[in-house]
């Protein structure tokens, strides 16, 4: 048994059983890969995969057990390698956080700028997409760390820590007349067409389930994954939108207004997940802590490690 035939049999599950493509990821040939498993099938005396004629086509009911026991052996190295390179660099190397658009332009910002003064030797990248697409990149090692609101909390393989509250806004034109009353009710919000988040981002499915709860009908006139594109509808007269209010600034939004409507909609928590067992360099931790200050290193070395505390804001 060796690292290469666990290496082959992980890829093969990435490429969707097929080898040519694991081969290609992995800089080798479809034959050694192919090989290399049967090889490691017959030594283990058990089919990893099922197969129709050569070609491989899922995993068998031991397979399963052995692609768990795979991915936390190459955890387990790539931790190792990572433990080595942090200790030759302490203060250089690589750093991938997976966000949404709406952390990534409004929240993160003033956080990077922070960090990469204090580290200016390491390279960040920063991957956008949905919730589930951001957690799926942490799981696969694509990123360190992922940043999004709540629907990344309870992903499997993930341990995951609030990092600050937030509520929604209404933005509209200075003449609005939602602007007469302090807090508007969701009836008054449902007589307008509303421009807001796509179902998948910044708390929508809050937005949705309080008008459902009245039984009132939302009249959701376009959908979008930037405030600013919402934002930009409303100033031109087409709906009233309702956005993160961290996307609100009132200085840069000086042809709108912002209501807040947290007394509707609730609170929203943000969060940052890491994988399970997963080594983080030290400059990981500090960008957690740059993030928010409910969180240091000690609460995060805790939570990875299993301790059963509770860390809601």
């Amino acid at each position: 048994m060796n690292l290469h035939q666990l290496r082959f049999v992980r890829e093969a599950v990435r490429q969707n059983y097929n080898l040519t493509d694991a081969a290609k990821a992995l800089f080798t040939s479809q034959p050694g890969v192919s090989k290399a498993i049967i090889e490691l099938e017959e030594e283990l005396g058990v089919d990893i995969f099922t197969r129709h004629g050569k070609r491989i086509r899922g995993l068998t009911e031991p397979g399963r057990l052995v692609l768990s026991s795979v991915e936390l052996i190459m955890q387990e190295i790539d931790s190792l390698k990572r433990i080595g390179k942090e200790y030759a660099a302490q203060d250089s190397g690589s750093f991938t956080i997976a966000t949404t658009h709406t952390q990534a332009r409004y929240t993160l910002p003033k956080v990077v700028q922070a960090f990469m003064v204090k580290f200016p030797k390491v390279r960040l990248s920063l991957l956008q997409g949905n919730p589930q697409q951001i957690a799926e990149m942490v799981q696969r090692d694509q990123a360190d760390l992922c940043i999004a609101t709540e629907s990344i909390a309870g992903v499997t393989g993930l341990v995951t820590l609030p990092c600050y509250q937030w509520e929604h806004v209404v933005v509209v034109p200075p003449d609005h007349p939602l602007l007469r009353t302090r807090q508007p009710t969701l009836e008054e919000i449902a007589a307008f067409p509303i421009i807001t988040y796509d179902g998948a981002f910044a708390g929508r499915s809050k937005i949705d389930h309080a008008f459902s709860l009245r039984g009132l009908k939302l009249d959701v006139l376009l959908e979008a994954i930037d405030a600013d594109v919402i934002k930009t509808y409303v100033e031109l007269g087409m709906g009233i939108g309702i956005i993160a209010g961290m996307a609100f600034d009132a200085e840069r939004d000086k042809n709108l207004r912002a209501i807040p409507v947290g007394h509707l909609f609730g609170m929203n928590v943000s969060r940052v997940a890491v994988k399970q067992g997963a080594y983080l360099r030290s400059y990981i931790y500090t960008f957690i802590e740059l993030l928010t200050p409910t969180l240091n290193r000690k609460l995060i070395e805790q939570a990875m490690s299993g301790e059963k505390e509770n860390y809601e804001l």
